[in-house]
């Protein structure tokens, strides 16, 4: 029986709203007690015992929005990087996207996934579903079937679904399973061939812009059919006041909708653009300091439930371009956590309330038994040091692909060792 105890740790669990020095004792990859009482009294029978040097222990991060490039461009990322990267970020598990080549929309290809993650991802890879046939939004997929496979949860990705009659019966059918269905928030037309949001700023740019109201369009489109069909929805980054405003009234409502934000809309605005710098080109882009300031309240609040890297790894080749030609996305599995703690250190958001967002908001949402310190649970486990300053490099990210929108910035705060079920995945305690 394999045992490690944790001692001298700052013990928070979010979803206990334990905050306290502690310890925590570890057993066959589960978590078999924790608590102020094993603060640093020694067990008779440890085979292993981890100094935590008075750092916070906490749950293990689920990042609920990756994109990799396995199958089919592994050359971006594979399955094997991102995991190497996620490590390296406190992310213990990896909810990853459909957008690949072939799409994952057969049980198969599901099963292809979770079998190429056990034999290569140092972390857990969670697969979500297409939720229609090529990401077309044309033809639903076969939600039963790719549950049984193993699929988490159902979304075209990066694609708005813009045919309602399509989604009102996707959204019908995923409610018989009780199949968690994730929306893509942009109407494709008012968005389509821009890359920047309408404004003074993209008109002073020449950049081709649209309306920050083709997301909030959406999200009420689709909270109009989650009221006619009873599924449950998340949208996957939302990243406007009014997107943030309805979905806080359909809650209040009592629907079965959450959402979630990514690290990039929580700390960067339009002009962080600055000089066509497309490696800060993203899906939704980049808005006004007033949205970008909304998202955080939306954390701070709890109407916006997860925070997300929505990591998207792109080669150089299809970011060094015009800004207008050039892919979107950007890397974020290795900033998540740094950029998220700079809620906290501005004093926007409590450390409890950023990590919630990062640990049992998501376990709760997609129904996984992590997320927590409870006894029982899987010893999934991030030990960071929330004040440790670093500047990213991204010749030093561990991605295969080095697009980061946070290339240059300062940050406080990193991962400094993670544990899946009680392995060391990713080990920084002796620098």
């Amino acid at each position: 029986m394999k045992r490690i105890a944790f001692r001298n740790a700052r013990l928070i669990d979010p979803a206990s709203g334990m905050d306290t020095k502690g310890g925590l004792l570890v057993e066959n990859g589960r978590i078999a007690d924790v608590g102020p009482r094993l603060f640093n009294d020694a067990e008779p029978n440890d085979p292993e015992v981890i100094d935590c040097r008075g750092l916070v222990l906490a749950p293990g991060l689920i990042d609920a929005r990756v994109f990799t490039g396995e199958p089919g461009a592994e050359h971006r990322e594979s399955l094997e990087s991102a995991s190497a990267a996620a490590a390296a970020g406190g992310v213990t598990s990896m909810i990853v996207m459909p957008n690949t080549d072939p799409v994952i929309d057969e049980p198969s290809l599901v099963d292809f996934l979770l079998r190429r993650a056990a034999a290569t991802a140092r972390v857990r890879v969670l697969p979500c579903a297409a939720l229609t046939k090529g990401l077309l939004g044309e033809t639903m997929t076969e939600v039963g079937l790719l549950k049984e496979a193993g699929a988490i949860a159902f979304t075209d990705g990066d694609r708005s679904v813009a045919n309602a009659r399509v989604l009102r019966r996707a959204l019908s059918y995923a409610a018989t399973f009780d199949a968690l269905v994730i929306s893509h928030a942009e109407d494709p037309e008012l968005v389509k061939g821009a890359s920047a949001t309408e404004g003074e700023f993209a008109t002073r740019l020449g950049i081709p812009a649209a309306p920050a109201i083709a997301e909030a369009m959406m999200v009420e489109r689709d909270i109009r059919l989650v009221e006619l069909t009873g599924a449950r929805l998340h949208f996957g980054q939302i990243s406007t006041r009014a997107a943030m405003d309805a979905i806080a009234a359909a809650k209040a409502r009592g629907l079965p909708v959450t959402c979630g934000v990514t690290a990039h809309h929580l700390t960067l605005n339009e002009l962080d653009v600055g000089p066509y710098y497309t490696f800060r080109k993203m899906r939704p882009p980049l808005r006004s300091e007033a949205d970008r300031a909304a998202m955080v309240e939306g954390v701070a609040s709890g109407v916006i439930d997860v925070i997300v890297s929505s990591h998207e790894p792109q080669g150089a080749d299809t970011k060094r371009q015009p800004f207008a030609s050039a892919a979107a996305g950007t890397v974020g599995l290795e900033t998540l956590l740094p950029a998220a703690l700079s809620l906290s250190h501005n004093g926007d958001a409590s450390l409890s309330q950023v990590l919630a967002a990062l640990t049992i908001a998501p376990a709760r949402i997609f129904g996984l038994p992590g997320g927590t310190l409870a006894r029982g649970a899987p010893a999934d486990l991030v030990l960071l040091d929330e004040n440790e300053p670093f500047v990213v490099d991204a010749e030093k990210l561990r991605s295969r692909s080095r697009n980061t929108a946070f290339e240059g910035r300062k940050f406080q705060g990193r991962a400094r060792a993670t544990f899946v079920n009680g392995e060391r995945v990713f080990d920084n305690l002796s620098n």
